[in-house]
């Protein structure tokens, strides 16, 4: 296959009509389970391009299961109403459902049928088990969060007479720091890409990954953010990339110099490789090997490898470099608020954060500032 040309004045054209690639992945009308059992089923379409990724600390009790069936068009209803009503981002959706697919199928073992069957006490008994399946708290409180979302919209709808939520106290989320790789671990990463890309600078895969890491890096986005770039998103000439973040809001953030360098090897010399001969209109920054929008999930995978030959630290995932750009800022003495900015954070509040994770700038300030020091 005569691999595709690179895209002519790819950062400069701009098209407002964004399409949706997804590798292989079916039209996310469908219901959520029905998209994962093409996925179990397909090998291939499991390793690259489902477009989608299962939620932190899935358990295996998260599928509805065939009894729970009978809660599917309402779980539909609701993820239309998240969807058109609220415009909430996909990965937002995914999440939300998936935690009902869990919810309602243990339900439906339960012999629960109806909505207005469900009491509090069914509800911390589902909680209970969770804890039981040694799930973290952030991961209890997500979901009872959840419920109290949905049961809320579906009293509103007079879907129930009562809502089983009110009142009812889930465990709070632990605050715990975020792991960060240090200057010297983030230099150590980016060295080992750029060593093996010395040994085959035309690998589409490590590309790739190289640009991904660069991007990441240099703007501290979400991975759902990153696969969901275009093309166009990106301004060479201003350096800077617009960003789609949570509520749909847009922001637009820097990039330096070596991000965009990684970027331009990707699309001039890995990108083409993936893309069909005689596709048009792939949009996508990001694709994976058949020419569809990356898969998140994948690249997730790709990156926890990379980080496992990084010494001294157990980090992985996408997140971990979002963590270290922002404290890596806050380091350099970065204003709060403009970390807050780059981050996407609606609250300074989770920005904050980041002031307790720097500790090194913490202490160099207590010594320069404090007469006792």
């Amino acid at each position: 296959m005569t691999p595709a040309r690179p895209p002519e004045n790819w950062a400069e054209n701009r098209n407002e009509n964004r399409e949706e690639y997804r590798d292989e992945a079916p039209s996310t009308t469908l219901p959520v389970t029905y998209t994962r059992s093409l996925a179990a089923d397909n090998p291939q379409t499991q390793a690259e391009g489902s477009g989608s990724a299962l939620p932190d600390s899935a358990l295996p009790e998260s599928a509805l299961g065939v009894s729970g069936e009978v809660f599917r068009p309402v779980l539909d209803r609701f993820e239309r109403f998240l969807r058109y009503e609220k415009h909430r981002s996909e990965e937002t959706i995914r999440s939300y459902i998936s935690d009902l697919e869990g919810f309602f199928g243990y339900m439906a073992r339960r012999g629960v049928r109806h909505l207005d069957s469900i009491d509090a006490s069914l509800i911390r008994e589902w909680l209970g088990s969770l804890h039981l399946r040694q799930a973290a708290r952030s991961t209890v409180a997500r979901r009872g969060s959840t419920l109290r979302t949905f049961f809320t919209w579906a009293q509103e709808e007079e879907l129930v007479h009562s809502n089983p939520t009110r009142g009812m106290r889930t465990p709070k989320r632990e605050n715990h720091l975020p792991p960060v790789l240090s200057r010297e671990q983030m230099n150590q990463l980016l060295t080992t890409l750029q060593e093996r890309r010395a040994q085959d600078p035309r690998d589409a895969r490590l590309l790739r990954l190289e640009a991904v890491v660069e991007v990441l890096y240099a703007s501290g986005m979400r991975i759902s953010e990153l696969t969901g770039l275009d093309l166009q998103s990106v301004d060479r000439a201003n350096k800077t990339v617009r960003v789609l973040g949570k509520g749909n809001k847009e922001r637009v953030v820097p990039l330096g110099t070596p991000a965009l360098k990684a970027l331009n090897r990707w699309v001039s010399y890995g990108r083409p490789q993936w893309i069909p001969e005689g596709s048009q209109g792939v949009t996508a920054l990001f694709i994976g090997p058949r020419g569809g929008r990356a898969n998140a999930r994948q690249i997730r995978e790709d990156l926890t490898r990379l980080l496992r030959t990084v010494e001294n630290t157990q980090a992985s995932g996408a997140h971990v470099l979002r963590h270290s750009a922002a404290t890596h800022l806050v380091d350099g003495g970065a204003d709060i608020r403009s970390v807050q900015e780059l981050l996407g954070h609606s609250s300074l509040a989770t920005t904050q954060i980041y002031t307790h994770v720097s500790m090194k700038r913490l202490a160099e300030t207590y010594a320069r500032a404090h007469p006792r020091a």
